[in-house]
């Protein structure tokens, strides 16, 4: 059995940089939309109450919006102006994704979301220029916008901004791990024929779930573009099995100058709008997993965001403190119990019951990792040799054992 975190593997205390202004929660769809903002109100709450944010190596940091010129690096000029033309006037504009059920218009909007892709670029400076070991946006991860369009709730992509940004300020090589439920097609997108870019996105299938792209033959160039499609229903342990047949051995052979990961927590069995069935600890461990990573490919140079996850009281506020607290070299046990305060602020706030602890009940998930052996009957084994065929042998690895 493989455990995926080694405590041994990674600081016991690490520079974290966090980039909040309480003006990230006007990214705001409005009322009944999933991606309410609450998430990250209650994130940053508990975030506060555990402590986290109080640790002497961990800084709350203010930022700039992004500015045209910016937000350019990934978007063109006509969709940035129908983003401040819609958020001003409150038409919508379906040429460019803007006032479809997935992306009403909202007062603001531009603005809004600008913020959401300066935190995200401001955590890639931090870490590119030595100021900060690790940076986090939790209120970013939004990876579905395209160049000329908004998906899946997603208006300015700001993973790929703050990847085109390392770019453009001397990176030579930026890898991606997005390991959010729905594929990362946007970021795909952005650099698809750039192989100085290596993304890599573990999801459930795109024939089961949004946003029907994700599949194993998108490669990209010299294979620099990596998909893991799961089953419906794959839970922990065969989730983390994917995720060490396909991560670990990519990103020791790229060697990034930086890690930007992307920490969707729609892979929650309780999420309500997909399919897979990880636990909170689950996720805590493929944090440690990528955490360890970063020191060992990257220089400890690590960017990390939020995503998806619309369980917006049971899950995502969790899983996220936990990322925080990982990137800072001091992970929250798991048996901890979450405060009497943070419990309160979410019964005023949303008039549900909060969790408890900070578990789902695992102290620790093991797994099986892949040099024990393929099993041709289980469709997450078949998934993941789809990936190591199509894309391996670009990297010069064998799919079968990784030399």
């Amino acid at each position: 059995m493989s455990h995926a975190s080694d405590p041994e593997s990674r600081p016991e205390s690490c520079g974290l940089e966090v980039f909040w202004d309480d003006r990230l929660i006007a990214y705001d769809f409005g009322a009944g939309h999933p991606m309410n903002p609450v998430r990250v109100e209650l994130t940053m709450a508990l975030a506060r109450e555990l402590g986290v944010l109080d640790r002497p190596n961990v800084r709350v940091s203010g930022f700039e919006a992004a500015d045209d010129k910016l937000l350019r690096l990934v978007h063109e000029e006509p969709y940035i102006a129908a983003v401040k033309h819609a958020g001003a006037t409150g038409q919508p504009d379906p040429r460019h994704g803007l006032g479809t059920p997935d992306n009403p218009v909202f007062p603001g909007m531009h603005e809004a979301s600008a913020l959401v892709a300066g935190a995200s670029a401001a955590a890639a400076e931090a870490v590119w220029t030595g100021r900060a070991e690790h940076a986090a946006n939790v209120s970013g991860g939004l990876h579905h916008a395209l160049s000329g369009g908004a998906s899946g709730f997603c208006v300015y992509n700001d993973p790929a901004i703050a990847i085109a940004w390392l770019l453009e300020n001397g990176a030579e090589r930026v890898a991606y791990v997005d390991i959010d439920v729905h594929h990362g097609d946007g970021v795909q997108a952005a650099f698809y024929d750039d192989p100085r870019v290596l993304t890599i996105s573990l999801h459930e299938s795109p024939r089961t779930l949004f946003p029907g792209t994700g599949f194993p033959n998108e490669t990209g160039a010299e294979g620099t573009s990596v998909n893991i499609s799961l089953p419906p229903g794959t839970g922990d342990r065969p989730w983390l099995r994917a995720f060490d047949a396909i991560v670990p051995p990519l990103l020791r052979r790229f060697r990034p100058d930086v890690l930007l990961s992307q920490h969707g927590a729609d892979g929650h069995a309780l999420d309500p709008l997909a399919h897979l069935t990880l636990s909170v600890d689950g996720q805590r461990t493929a944090y440690g997993l990528l955490h360890a990573l970063a020191h060992e490919t990257a220089n400890g140079r690590w960017v990390v965001t939020g995503g998806g996850g619309y369980e917006l009281v049971q899950v995502v506020p969790r899983a996220w403190t936990h990322l925080l607290a990982e990137a800072a070299g001091g992970p929250v046990p798991p048996a901890t119990q979450t405060p009497d305060g943070w419990r309160e602020f979410v019964q005023r706030r949303t008039g549900e019951v909060a969790p408890r602890r900070m578990t789902d009940g695992s102290e620790a998930v093991a797994f099986t990792g892949w040099g024990d052996g393929y099993d041709p009957a289980s469709p997450v084994d078949q998934a993941i040799l789809a990936t190591r065929r199509a894309v391996f042998p670009e990297h010069g690895l064998d799919p079968l054992t990784d030399e």
